[in-house]
């Protein structure tokens, strides 16, 4: 059992390294997990559980990496989620814009988007988001930007720059399309695929797809542990 905890400890410490070398930030979203979850599996590594109660933490083991895994399996499945050619419209949900700076997730997404949009002449894109913290234009806004410079005709872009969160990118957009039983496409990183799914039925939608961008791969666990959380909260709190 001692095995078990320090070498899972020390994998979480080391990836943690990596995250820091990677993105030259001690705290980038989610990374202090690992950490956290290296220092609690250390601990336990070093108190001396016999007899019951090592049998209860085994238990407790097995049982906590069911949940995870049941729940990862989901979402991975969703990943590789493709969208049928066309549909009359795909949402490209919003991501973070640093200043007027496209990040790297919010990229991808638009790089899949452009991607169905070049194969599919006649599709809309609805470009979906706000402007937050740190912004100096909405997400919505530079998405549109990027598009048109790569050679999307402007009038097949619509921009909904209310939104503030993945439900509001999806309701709002809902409201911009008049018949919610098409197939409509939705864009986004594919870890984030399962959920962006889950939420478009929510907001209406009666047959989204999904058209899954990909990640970038040194943070790709990161966003999945990270997503495994989301995906609890959302399904306690529906």
């Amino acid at each position: 059992m001692r095995i078990y905890f320090e070498v899972v400890g020390i994998i979480c410490l080391l990836y943690y390294s990596a995250i820091c070398l990677y993105t030259r930030k001690l705290n980038s979203t989610f990374a202090l997990f690992w950490p956290v979850c290296s220092g609690i599996h250390i601990l336990l590594g070093l108190l001396a559980f016999k007899g019951k109660w090592s049998i209860l933490l085994w238990i407790i083991i097995f049982l906590l990496w069911v949940i995870f895994l049941s729940v990862e399996i989901q979402i991975c499945t969703a990943m590789t989620k493709r969208a049928e050619a066309g549909l009359s419209y795909i949402i490209v949900l919003g991501a973070q814009v640093r200043g007027t700076k496209i990040t790297n997730s919010l990229m991808r997404r638009l790089d899949a988007a452009l991607c169905y949009l070049e194969e599919n002449s006649e599709t809309s894109v609805i470009v979906s988001g706000g402007q937050g913290k740190g912004e100096d234009i909405s997400e919505a806004f530079a998405m549109a930007e990027y598009l048109y410079q790569h050679g999307i005709d402007e009038k097949r872009i619509i921009l909904e720059d209310t939104s503030k969160s993945t439900m509001e990118n999806l309701k709002n957009s809902s409201k911009i399309i008049d018949d919610l039983s098409r197939p409509v496409g939705v864009v986004t990183n594919n870890f984030h695929m399962y959920r962006a799914l889950q939420i478009g039925k929510k907001a209406g939608f009666k047959n989204v797809r999904g058209i899954a961008a990909t990640s970038n791969p040194v943070l790709q666990l990161n966003y999945l542990v990270r997503e495994f959380f989301a995906v609890i909260w959302m399904k306690n709190s529906s």
